[in-house]
C-alpha cells in the first residue's frame, strides 16, 4: 500500500465513554468482522474486560481497505494507571479520535488523552458520543469542546456508537484530516513497538510501527535499550488475526515473530533497527514504566508457593509492567513483592490470578515507594515497611507527590477541598470549565490516594467528579514506621508507614478493626500498636473459659480456688508458648478504615 494511503489512528476518552463500541461500529462499517461473528467489544479479548467494561490492554487492528485507503486502528485503555501505555500507542499515530461522552461531557482523563496527543503534534478529531439518549447534553458539550479546542462547532462531529450514527462520516473525516505517514523505506530501520503479547508457540510477538526503513523475514535486529540482537521469522499486519506478509515499510503497523522468549527484551516504547545498519539514534520518549503500588501477594496455602510463582511468570509474559521479587513474612510466610502501576492494575493482577490459575491469595495492604535518606549520606528506596531502617540510622523520609486534576461541578468545590485537606492535600489553582464545571489541580502524598480518595471523591460530588494524576517527585514529611504486635510479636504484614500526626488515631482505630477480627481463644490475645518502642494503642482479646468449677457441689471454697489457679496457670502457659491465629479477614483491616 502507498503510504499517502496509509492512516495511523487511535481512540482516546475518559472510562466509559464508548471507545470499545465505537471501534465495534468501525470494524463492523469496514466489513473488518462477519456481521455472523459480531459481538460487543470485539477488540477487549480478556473475560475481565468484558464484565469490568474496560479496555485493560491496547489493541491495534488493520481495518478491511476502506474506500481504497488502508486505516489502522489502535484502541487505548481509559483509566489513569495505563497512561503510559496509552502514550505510546499515540507515538504510534499521526491522529486521534477524542471521544466524549454527551451525557457526562468533559472529564479528567479526556483532559489529559487530550495533553498526551498535542505532545505527540497529533492531529486531534474531536466526536461527541452517546448522542441518541435523552439525557444527552449535545450543545452543552460541542460548546466545551469549541472553547477548549478553539475550533469552529462544524468541526465537532456527532455520533451514536451503539446505532452507528454519524460513524461513516467519522471515517470520512479521517480519511480527509489526518495526514499520512512521512518516513523513507530508504532510511536505516526505525520501528516502534507499542505492545507486545506471548504465544506459547512463537514466543514474545511485539507490535511496532515503522517509521523508516523496512523489515522483513530474514533481517537481523537490534533492540536499542537492551543491544539484545534476534533473527526475524515472520512480519506482518494485524488483522483479527495475523497476517503474514513479505515486508513491512515506513508508515506500516504490524507485528513480528522472532523467537524472543522473555517479553522484557521487548520494552514498550522501545526502538527496533537493524543489527548489520543500525540506526544512529532510537526514537524519542522511551522511558520504562515504574510501578507505582506495592503490595504483598502469599498464597493462603504456603504449599502453593511455587504455583504462584508459576502463575506470576505466566502473566508477566502478558503484561510487562507486573513486576515482583519473593519475600518472606512471619505471619505469611512465603510470598511475593509485587509492583503495579495503580490500584486498578493490582486489583486487575490479584483477580486474573485466581480465576485463570485458581490460586486463593491474601494480599497485604498496597503501600508506594519511600525516598530514606540516611545519616550516613546513603539515599535508599523502601517500598516495604519491613524493610525500613531504625529510627536512629533515618536522617529523613521523602514520600512520593502526585500532581492531579478534579473536573467536578460548581457546587462541589467546598467539598472536595475538605477532601483534600483530609488528605494533606494542597490546592494549587480552580480553572472554569464552563458555566456549571470546574478544574481544581492540587498537590498530594501518592499513598492518599491509593487508599479509597476516589470512593471519597465520588461521595463528595456524588459521582460526577472526575480524577486524573501524575507522579511528580519526592518531598520530605514526618513519617513513622507504625508496627502491630500480636501477643508482644511484630505481625510485619500489618506494617504500614503512615504520617506522625495521622500515626496515633490511625493506630487506635486499626487495633480496634482487629479486635473485632480477632476471633477469642484459649488464651488472651493482646493487640498493640507500636512506634519503635512506644505502645500507642492496646486492646486484649478475651479467653475463652471453661467452668472447671462446675464439679464441684459442696466442700470447702478452698477447692474450687485450687481449680480456679490450676487454670490461670494452664491459661498463662498456653499464652506463652501458643500462636493466636489471624484470619485472612484482618490482613484487610488498613483497608477498611476511614483515614
Amino acid at each position: 500500500m502507498r503510504r499517502e494511503c496509509i492512516r495511523n489512528f487511535s481512540i482516546v476518552a475518559h472510562i466509559d465513554h464508548g471507545k470499545s463500541t465505537l471501534a465495534d461500529r468501525i470494524l463492523e462499517i469496514t466489513g473488518t468482522v462477519e456481521p455472523s461473528c459480531m459481538v460487543e467489544q470485539v477488540l477487549d479479548d480478556m473475560e475481565l474486560e468484558r464484565e469490568r467494561g474496560i479496555t485493560i490492554k491496547s489493541h491495534a487492528v488493520k481495518l478491511s481497505t476502506y474506500r481504497g485507503y488502508e486505516l489502522n486502528l489502535i484502541d487505548t485503555p481509559g483509566h489513569v494507571d495505563f497512561s503510559y501505555e496509552v502514550s505510546r500507542a499515540l507515538a504510534a499515530c499521526e491522529g486521534v479520535v477524542l471521544l466524549v461522552d454527551a451525557t457526562q461531557g468533559i472529564e479528567a482523563q479526556t483532559l489529559s488523552n487530550l495533553y498526551l496527543a498535542l505532545e505527540n503534534d497529533l492531529v486531534i478529531i474531536p466526536v461527541i458520543n452517546k448522542i441518541d439518549l435523552r439525557s444527552a447534553r449535545i450543545e452543552e458539550t460541542r460548546n466545551c469542546l469549541v472553547e477548549l479546542l478553539s475550533i469552529s462547532p462544524d468541526e465537532v462531529l456527532l455520533v451514536s456508537a451503539k446505532t452507528g450514527e454519524g460513524v461513516e462520516e467519522l471515517l470520512e473525516r479521517i480519511i480527509e484530516v489526518i495526514p499520512p505517514p512521512e518516513g523513507s523505506p530508504d532510511s536505516h530501520l526505525k520501528a516502534l513497538i507499542f505492545d507486545s503479547v506471548y504465544n506459547p508457540y512463537r514466543g514474545v510477538i511485539p507490535y511496532i510501527r515503522v517509521f523508516d526503513g523496512t523489515i522483513k523475514r530474514g533481517d537481523k535486529i537490534l533492540m536499542f535499550s537492551s543491544g539484545l540482537t534476534f533473527d526475524v521469522d515472520e512480519v506482518g499486519y494485524l488483522g483479527m488475526k495475523y497476517e503474514p506478509t513479505d515486508v513491512l515499510e515506513a508508515g506500516e503497523v504490524g507485528y513480528l515473530m522472532a523467537n524472543i522468549k522473555d517479553i522484557a527484551h521487548t520494552r514498550i516504547g522501545d526502538t527496533i533497527t537493524n543489527a548489520e545498519k543500525p540506526a544512529e539514534s532510537p526514537l524519542p520518549g522511551y522511558r520504562e514504566a515504574k510501578p507505582m503500588v506495592f503490595s504483598g501477594f502469599y498464597p493462603a496455602n504456603n504449599e502453593e508457593f511455587e504455583e504462584l510463582r508459576e502463575a506470576l511468570s505466566k502473566l508477566k509474559l502478558n503484561d510487562a509492567s507486573l513486576v515482583f521479587e519473593p519475600e518472606t513474612s512471619a505471619a505469611l510466610g512465603f510470598g511475593f513483592r509485587c509492583g503495579f502501576l495503580g490500584l486498578l492494575h493490582l486489583e486487575v493482577t490479584q483477580e486474573r490470578l485466581e480465576r485463570e490459575y485458581g490460586l486463593d491469595l491474601v494480599a497485604t495492604a498496597p503501600n508506594v515507594k519511600y525516598k530514606v535518606n540516611l545519616r550516613t549520606g546513603e539515599t535508599i528506596f523502601v517500598e516495604n515497611p519491613t524493610k525500613l531502617p531504625a529510627f536512629h540510622l533515618i536522617d529523613s523520609i521523602e514520600e512520593p507527590i502526585v500532581r492531579g486534576e478534579i473536573i467536578t461541578p460548581n457546587e462541589f468545590i467546598g467539598a472536595i477541598i475538605q477532601v483534600l485537606r483530609e488528605r494533606r492535600g494542597e490546592m494549587l489553582t480552580t480553572e472554569t470549565l464552563d458555566t456549571k464545571r470546574v478544574v481544581i489541580r492540587f498537590e498530594m502524598p501518592l499513598s492518599e490516594i491509593i487508599f479509597d480518595f476516589f470512593d471519597k471523591l465520588k461521595s463528595a460530588t456524588r459521582g460526577y467528579g472526575s480524577l486524573d494524576y501524575e507522579l511528580i517527585g519526592f518531598r520530605k514529611a514526618e513519617l513513622v514506621k507504625l508496627d502491630i504486635r500480636i501477643n508482644g510479636e511484630v505481625v510485619d504484614a500489618l506494617s504500614t508507614i503512615v504520617h506522625k500526626k495521622k500515626s496515633y488515631i490511625w493506630g487506635q482505630r486499626l487495633v480496634s478493626k482487629l479486635k473485632q477480627l480477632i476471633p477469642r481463644q484459649l488464651f488472651e490475645v493482646v493487640i498493640q500498636a507500636a512506634i519503635g518502642s512506644r505502645v500507642i494503642s492496646r486492646a486484649v482479646v478475651k479467653p475463652l473459659r471453661k467452668n472447671v468449677t462446675a464439679k464441684c457441689y459442696g466442700g470447702d471454697v478452698t477447692r474450687k480456688r485450687k481449680l480456679l489457679e490450676k487454670q490461670k496457670a494452664g491459661k498463662k502457659r498456653m499464652k506463652t508458648i501458643g500462636k493466636a491465629q489471624i484470619p485472612q479477614e484482618a490482613f484487610f483491616a488498613l483497608l477498611k478504615i476511614e483515614r
